[in-house]
């Protein structure tokens, strides 16, 4: 279903007998966030926006400022294909406005289209693809698994398949194209990768493919998390992030002449996201339990580099189909799918643009295995690490002008304080690892 304008929206609803309109948007954490409006208010909350308390949104107003609106998007308009029926109910996707109609500089979407703006006023269109990997549980109080399935498994080890195939026909009702599911590495580990798009569109993808992953998974008695590291011992989730600027139909990555098919702005982009990865890690891998995924030994890269085929690389550039300058891309490793995708998006751009802006010189790509080097020849290669923890984290992200700049003072600051407050509550709980190792011998 194709919407472009407020009189599509308001035609389908009309025809379609549509119960509920919901109102889509995200708080700083990319927590989804929704209210519903009835098809007798719709058309002013198409016009005008619907009003809402912001002082309870994080990371939005304080309580003097909290008047915002709703401004929904009709081209995200889509029918919720798990609540079907006579009366069905469809969602919006909305930019979040100030009283006076400006954009409010904490909605999160508002810091992806600006930043999308930057590197349109330079002539690029930015693309992403990511892949999202998730466990699903039998319920949401405790990590048991429903299979033993590892990589690419079928049935009978893999479990989830069923699921997996109702997800992606209620993706594709929605408008969003898949490429391909299977089962990952860990028992009960899945993965959905949607076909690449426009940052923006890519970042709406994201958000629905998360909720419609839960709610499929609900409707059939389990519970599905993207939580990055729910099981001891085995790989955690990640969100590898396919990117690529394209200039009208060409692929500015692309370069038929170089040994690697990279033009200078594609080495410059992969430069950019290599120095600034350690100042951009709060944000890709927002949560202290994303830190549980980013050690050595479960294929998460924990190293700053970048390779070829080389899977312990931070950065990738995927050789599936070499030469051909549509698949020209680089493959961002590190984020997990628990991250905010439009700031996760917008300061992923910010970097890679600095990078070409700056003419950031690009090392040696790094083939062999990083996790067999020992911390001399790490040392000696010049490779560095990801932050180790969420404190340490923040400590780079405090520094970052870069990332300051692209979200804004205000979700800057109250990003940072919000993730000072998370580590502090971790670093004061008392964990059942502590009171079974030590309890019985001090």
């Amino acid at each position: 279903m194709i919407c472009k304008t407020e009189e599509d929206v308001r035609d389908i609803v009309k025809d379609t007998e549509v119960s509920f309109v919901q109102f889509w948007f995200t708080d700083v954490l990319g927590i989804l966030k929704s209210f519903a409006v009835t098809p007798s208010e719709l058309g002013e909350g198409l016009t005008e926006g619907m009003g809402f308390d912001g002082s309870s949104i994080e990371g939005f107003a304080r309580i003097e400022e909290s008047d915002m609106i709703a401004k929904p998007d009709p081209t995200t308009f889509q029918f919720l294909p798990w609540r079907p029926g006579d009366r069905p109910v469809a969602r919006v996707f909305c930019d979040i406005l100030q009283p006076d109609g400006s954009p409010y500089e904490a909605d999160p979407r508002y810091v992806l289209k600006r930043m999308l703006k930057k590197a349109a006023d330079q002539g690029y269109t930015f693309n992403v693809g990511p892949e999202l990997e998730y466990f699903y549980f039998a319920n949401n109080e405790e990590p048991r698994v429903i299979d033993k399935g590892g990589y690419f498994d079928a049935r009978p080890l893999d479990m989830g398949s069923d699921l997996r195939r109702e997800t992606i026909f209620a993706l594709q009702d929605m408008g969003i194209q898949i490429e391909y599911s299977h089962h990952e590495v860990a028992p009960s580990q899945h993965e959905i990768d949607m076909r690449y798009d426009e940052g923006l569109k890519m970042a709406d993808k994201t958000m629905t493919l998360r909720i419609v992953v839960k709610e499929i998974a609900r409707k059939n008695g389990f519970y599905a998390t993207f939580m990055p590291k729910p099981l001891f011992g085995e790989n955690g989730s990640g969100m590898h992030t396919h990117q690529s600027l394209f200039q009208g139909e060409s692929n500015a990555f692309f370069d038929a002449n170089d040994k690697y098919n990279l033009s200078a702005v594609g080495k410059c982009y992969i430069a950019g996201i290599m120095k600034h990865a350690r100042e951009m890690a709060a944000i890709t891998n927002q949560w202290v339990n994303s830190y549980k995924r980013l050690v050595p030994g479960y294929e998460a890269p924990v190293y700053v580099s970048w390779a070829r085929r080389n899977r312990s690389a931070m950065v990738r550039v995927p050789m599936y189909k070499p030469g051909k300058e549509q698949a020209t891309r680089i493959e961002f490793r590190s984020p997990d799918p628990t991250c905010n995708p439009y700031l996760a998006f917008a300061v992923m751009l910010a970097a890679g643009l600095k990078g070409i802006e700056e003419n950031y010189p690009l090392p040696d790509p790094v083939e062999e295995d990083i996790y067999d080097m020992d911390e001399a020849a790490r040392a000696e290669a010049g490779i560095d690490s990801l932050p180790g923890n969420l404190f340490e984290a923040i400590g780079e992200v405090e520094k970052s002008t870069l990332v300051r700049e692209t979200l804004g003072g205000h979700i800057f600051d109250k990003f940072v304080e919000n993730k000072k407050i998370e580590w502090n509550c971790y670093r004061t709980h008392v964990s059942q690892f502590e009171i079974e190792k030590y309890l019985p011998i001090m």
